[in-house]
């Protein structure tokens, strides 16, 4: 193995004919029939500098030659990211794949999603300007299998434990995001790049105990009774679940929300797990904002129970035939 940020002259790509290669291409035209239709259609790649991510970058590279681009974004979170981009780039330059810095500025508050948010944006504007028909990022099935008990631990409902799917569109854009490495454990991603000779950037965070993941991905490597792949898979299926409760829940609002004077009213039909998520886009749409699935839950017993009650700057009243949001009224000074 090489020195942690160093590689050799040129790695050793996974050889094209390989079960590897062979195996992400199925997996990638699998989730991205498009690409494999268009042979000159270019796909985005989202590389850390992590072993996932140079994994995924390795087998791209090996089963794409010539149709893909990589972009590694710095946060500017950590005194070595800037290093970590550089590392990145001088393997891309290595391996003969165009790639691009991404520098973004993180808002205050909550870190972890505001980075997430900013990182993102810029990889969605990156392809933009590449004219990229796609975006691939490295989740695999141990991130699954790990978020999923993370969520049960904090009592999420469906949309909160259904796992990534293989394909979406990246917040905020048009942009096509695709998972190829959702059925791949990541001590296959981690194999994949020591044979290539790279000794990947190790984020310090995956082993600080002061992060909830770090801890749990440390008790799972001593639970060899749980089946990670299983969990991933659970995972799966109730994201197949979140799906079916929001198009049910958009039949709903087409069928039983109506607009009123001073706001909407809703006459529920449907479940409560699909009433609920009608309610928190009357509330989304009314309000302006999200709100957490807790008070969601407990404005909807309050209705049900036939009792008003307020949300935000909403109040929510039982009429004869359904339930009615508005606006609270504004209070004038004397």
């Amino acid at each position: 193995m090489t020195p942690a940020g160093a590689f050799p002259v040129r790695p050793d790509l996974p050889p094209a004919d390989s079960e590897a290669v062979s195996r992400f291409a199925a997996d990638l035209a699998r989730v991205w029939p498009e690409g494999a239709a268009r042979g000159e259609a270019r796909l985005g790649i989202a590389v850390s500098g992590g072993p996932d991510s140079c994994a995924l970058l390795l087998l791209a590279a090996a089963a794409m030659p010539g149709r893909i681009a990589a972009a590694t974004v710095d946060h500017g979170l950590r005194a070595e990211s800037a290093d970590e981009a550089r590392f990145v780039a001088d393997l891309c330059a290595a391996i003969d794949v165009e790639h691009a810095v991404l520098p973004v500025t993180v808002e205050q508050g909550n870190v972890q999603a505001q980075a997430r948010a900013a990182r993102y944006r810029a990889l969605a504007e990156w392809a933009a300007e590449l004219g990229l028909a796609a975006l691939a990022s490295a989740h695999h099935a141990d991130d699954q299998a790990e978020t999923l008990l993370l969520r049960l631990n904090r009592a999420s409902g469906v949309a909160g434990l259904a796992g990534v799917r293989e394909r979406g569109l990246v917040s905020g854009s048009e942009l096509l995001l695709v998972r190829p490495l959702l059925g791949w454990r990541r001590l296959e991603l981690e194999r994949i790049v020591e044979a290539a000779g790279l000794n990947a950037v190790a984020d310090p965070s995956n082993i600080d105990d002061r992060f909830d993941r770090a801890r749990l991905r440390k008790a799972l490597g001593g639970a060899e009774w749980l089946d990670t792949a299983a969990l991933a898979q659970s995972a799966a299926h109730l994201a197949d679940a979140d799906q079916a409760l929001e198009w049910a829940a958009q039949r709903e609002w087409r069928e039983a929300v109506r607009p009123q004077p001073f706001g909407l009213v809703y006459r529920p039909r449907a479940p409560r797990a699909v009433g609920l998520r009608v309610i928190a886009r009357i509330v989304r749409e009314l309000d302006g904002e999200e709100s957490r699935g807790g008070r969601i839950a407990r404005l909807f017993d309050s209705l049900e129970s036939g009792s008003p009650a307020s949300i935000g700057t909403l109040v929510a009243r039982p009429e004869r035939d359904g339930w009615a949001f508005s606006r609270s009224p504004v209070k004038r000074r004397n």
